[in-house]
This record gives structure tokens, C-alpha cells and sequence, in this order.
């Protein structure tokens, strides 16, 4: 293998191995101006998109140790989605680039967990609700029983404070 072959090979397995994920995409067909638009995106949430050559990949799938069924995903055109952080965040950018697309890329798996999903699973993963609207959807539900109690001590003030005698008009001067 050439020099500059070992290079970029070297440089996919250490992203491959550096990141907390990596999604496999078909990209074949699809435009600059899509993939500029995936990119932007995917920068917003802390990941990087790389195009890849199939057996470059099919090395890399050997030395992460993955299964058997990764073969079948390394057909076509190829292209890696890798990095840190929240993975729903990157599975929904990455649906929606395939939506956008018109049918020309698609998902063809990913490596979540150290387990190699399928596309049916990314696409699962893309309408968890992300870590931030988790927490606010908990904290909701943590603040929700003060908030009915603070509202029915309200309520109950202010039916002892109507029972009471009506306070006395002031005079007109």
C-alpha cells in the first residue's frame, strides 16, 4: 500500500476508534450543496462527516472488532459520520439530510454502543427526544406536584378569606 494510502487509512481508524459513534451513509447522487448543508450541521453537534472507501472501512470494521453484518453495509457510495457527544442529535441531522436528499442517500447502519445497528434502528434513534428536552421534561414533572399543592393551598385561602365579613366602606369625604 502506498504511503499516502496508509495515511488516510490511519486517519479513518483513529476517528473511527477516537468517536462515541459511527454512523454508515450512502451518499450517491446527492449534491455539494446537500452535502455542505449535512456538513454544517453536523458541526453544529460536535461530529464530522467523511467520505470513505469501502475496504478502507472493511479494515477498520476488522480492527473495532464488529460483526459479520457491517460486509453487507460496505457496498456503494460510502461515507462515515463520527464524533462526541449526544448521538439523537446527530441521528436526526443525518435523517434529515437523507429526507432532503430526494431518495438518493440513505442510511445503511451505524456503530452505537459497540453494537453495529441497522438503518430501521438510526432512524428509531433519531426521534428519541435529546438529552436537554429530557431534562426540562423532567424537571417539569418534578416541579408539578409543589406547583398543585402551592395551588390548592391558594384556593383554599381564598375560600376561608371569602366566607369572612365583607370590610367596611370608608365614608365619601
Amino acid at each position: 500500500m502506498r504511503i499516502e494510502k496508509i495515511a488516510i487509512l490511519d486517519e479513518v481508524v483513529a476517528r473511527v476508534k477516537d468517536s462515541d459513534y459511527c454512523f454508515i451513509v450512502n451518499h450517491g447522487g446527492v449534491t455539494v450543496a446537500q452535502f455542505a448543508k449535512l456538513r454544517k450541521a453536523l458541526k453544529a453537534v460536535d461530529s464530522r462527516l467523511l467520505v470513505v472507501k469501502n475496504s478502507f472501512l472493511g479494515k477498520v470494521a476488522k480492527e473495532k472488532g464488529w460483526s459479520d453484518d457491517v460486509n453487507a453495509m460496505l457496498q456503494g457510495n460510502t461515507a462515515i459520520v463520527t464524533g462526541h457527544g449526544e448521538p439523537t442529535a446527530v441521528a436526526k441531522a443525518i435523517m434529515e439530510f437523507v429526507k432532503d436528499s430526494g431518495g438518493k442517500a440513505s442510511v445503511k447502519g451505524a456503530d452505537y454502543d459497540n453494537k453495529i445497528v441497522d438503518a430501521a434502528m438510526v432512524e428509531a434513534l433519531s426521534k428519541v427526544p435529546g438529552k436537554d428536552q429530557l431534562r426540562a421534561t423532567l424537571l417539569m414533572l418534578l416541579k408539578e406536584p409543589a406547583t398543585r399543592l402551592a395551588r390548592v393551598l391558594s384556593e383554599k385561602a381564598k375560600k376561608e378569606g371569602g366566607d369572612a365579613a365583607p370590610a367596611p366602606e370608608t365614608p365619601a369625604a
